[in-house]
């Protein structure tokens, strides 16, 4: 088996990692510790700890892909109610935490008290009024199992990998509890924290995001979690992305001691997966000036391969209200040192979105060179 890398969120390289699952691959994601939006909002705020958020989501991404669609991961899947009376979702919650749902039944016993165990650790954990609201019961045993585990964020993923029978692996870049993302725009204003860089106005957007960087405790740049780095050492391929380009993908390489590691590793390939569409993120870039970016935020010389999304007419187009990220003018000659897939990487049924099967067999022949491409216009630049 192949042993793949991912730097990414939770779900923009969802399909992707499915595929690869499916097709035989051992993966790693590597996911974001500073998520700062969503239901990880709620659990940083009241409890002081890094996001969980992604991490979850990666793990439940792995099952579907592994094909372990067990009791355990439909139960971690579950959500609370969204609405707004307290009372009833406190209710709510309390018929998880006391064992009551009829799916705990269906499991080994021992796996039924330990999720019954650590939702009474977080139930325990946070106050009368913490918000509820569509909160993932993944995301409540993944943080039970943290706390009760002294927050040790990696024996968490591990008793949550063996609750559900997963056997790729999930990490957070880092296990700093404080870290924040901080935007340095192209004007020098900054934006801090992620929910509000992937939200950046109009104007903010306009302007464009010049690099990344993250602050953890003492305000210092956060360290790389251990289990993060023993993985790059193992891999035989790194891939960075798709997903929001600079929170999700380039934000790893502010972790001190990524960029390091990568680069102890020369013969592994490092391949960019190139978004499809533009974000708030990306308004007004191509390809080629994303390619550039990974020099701005500490990567430069790292990357060996990118997979560039082909536009074949010379129009400009949207899907979802997002236009099409373009390749670039300059893209060969900025792509100067790097193996350059361009070709029509999109899903022909979900439109703005990777075709998931293309782009593993296009990772597959990068992995082994012997085997033949599937993008039709390789470079070699």
């Amino acid at each position: 088996m192949k042993r793949i890398v991912m730097f990414g969120g939770g779900s923009g390289s969802r399909d992707i990692t499915i595929a690869l699952c499916q097709a035989g691959w051992d993966v790693t994601r590597i996911v974001p510790a500073w998520d700062s939006g969503g239901s990880s909002k709620a659990l940083r705020e009241s409890l002081g700890i890094l996001a969980l958020g992604d991490i979850r989501q990666a793990l439940m991404t792995l099952a579907h892909g592994e094909g372990r669609l067990s009791n355990v991961v439909r139960y971690f899947n579950a959500r609370l109610s969204e609405i707004p009376d307290r009372a009833a979702l406190r209710a709510e919650f309390e018929f998880y935490v006391r064992g009551a749902h009829p799916m705990l039944r269906t499991m080994p016993p021992e796996v039924r008290r330990a999720i019954v165990d650590y939702l009474g650790v977080f139930e325990s954990s946070i106050g009368p009024d913490f918000d509820l609201s569509r909160g993932s019961i993944g995301n409540f045993v993944l943080t039970g199992a943290y706390l009760a585990h002294q927050r040790d964020i990696n024996r968490a993923v591990l008793v949550f990998r063996a609750l559900c029978g997963i056997g790729g692996h999930v990490w957070p870049s880092t296990t700093d509890d404080e870290v924040e993302l901080v935007a340095d725009l192209r004007d020098g204003s900054q934006v801090r924290r992620q929910d509000q860089v992937t939200r950046l106005s109009g104007e903010q957007a306009a302007i464009g995001i010049e690099r990344v960087r993250l602050h953890g405790a003492q305000g210092r740049p956060p360290e790389a979690n251990p289990a993060a780095l023993g993985a790059l050492a193992q891999a035989d391929l790194v891939v960075f992305g798709p997903g929001s380009f600079f929170t999700s993908t380039l934000g790893h390489l502010a972790v001190r001691g990524v960029a390091a590691a990568l680069g102890a590793v020369p013969e592994v390939p490092k391949v960019y997966i190139g978004n499809i569409l533009q974000c708030p993120e990306t308004v007004d870039r191509s390809a080629a000036d994303l390619l550039r970016a990974f020099g701005l935020g500490g990567g430069a010389g790292l990357l060996t391969h990118a997979l560039v999304n082909r536009g074949w007419v010379p129009f400009e187009r949207t899907e979802r209200g997002h236009r099409y990220l373009s390749e670039g003018e300059t893209l060969a000659q900025d792509g100067a040192g790097l193996h350059l897939f361009v070709d029509d990487f999109e899903d022909p049924w979900q439109r703005g979105r990777h075709d998931p099967q293309k782009v593993e067999m296009t990772l597959g022949h990068i992995a082994d060179p012997s085997s033949e491409p599937t993008a039709s216009a390789m470079m070699w630049l």
